[in-house]
């Protein structure tokens, strides 16, 4: 690469760098959607699963019973 190629190369970095930087006035609402692995759905899959089976086994248990233990007063 000649001299003036390597300037307007990093002449076109800085400029990017800088366009990088800049915080838009006015951001979409919606938000730019990104792809999801297979692994990463698995894992949202078993935590969904692991939550309904917490809630299932929480609505399947009795409410304990409380036992009244007669108080003493030492007095």
């Amino acid at each position: 690469m000649n001299r003036k190629q390597e300037m307007i190369k990093k002449m076109a970095k800085r400029a990017k760098a800088r366009k990088n930087k800049v915080v838009p006035s006015n951001p979409s609402t919606k938000p730019v959607e990104r792809y999801i692995s297979k692994a990463e759905r698995e894992k949202i899959a078993l935590a969904a699963a692991a939550e309904q089976a917490a809630a299932n086994n929480e609505a399947d248990v009795p409410a304990e019973t409380v036992v009244d233990t007669p108080e003493t007063n030492k007095e």
